[in-house]
């Protein structure tokens, strides 16, 4: 994927958003297939009832994934050099997630001309679920 042009990127700009509508507990399942997280949480609606909680939820690398995608198909996946993310909410079935995020900085570091950005993933309900930062090269 080409670079983003450094010239060509303000402060404030915004990276495009991405929603997904519905995610569902199969995607979780899927999601702990791949990464080998197996946590009952995310899976096993008898085992969250016996703690105490209603169902199962997203494993919160799951939807800090969601955002990765959003800064990659905006930066490249070869050029995102920092990506940072905290935990805010769990993430349910059903739940529409819209990860997005701005330009904050534009700097020179290690010879590169990179971009830094603060991102947010926010349910339907507009609470944020993940927040973060991220830092990117541009040509």
């Amino acid at each position: 994927m080409a670079k983003l042009k450094f010239d060509s990127i303000k402060v404030g700009d915004e990276i495009p958003k991405i929603e997904i509508r519905g995610v569902t507990r199969p995607d979780f399942v899927r999601y702990a297939g791949a990464s080998g997280d197996f946590v009952p949480l995310h899976y096993d609606q008898t085992f969250v009832e016996a703690a105490g909680i209603p169902t199962v939820f997203a494993q919160g690398m799951f939807t800090a994934g969601l955002l990765s995608k959003a800064v990659t198909d905006y930066a490249g996946v070869g050029n995102v050099r920092r990506f940072q993310v905290r935990f805010a909410t769990r993430v349910w079935p059903g739940d529409v997630v819209t990860c997005t995020g701005k330009v904050t900085n534009k700097l020179e570091k290690d010879g590169e001309k990179q971009i830094e950005g603060d991102l947010i993933v926010l349910n339907q309900k507009g609470e944020p679920a993940i927040r973060g930062s991220f830092r990117a090269a541009c040509a």
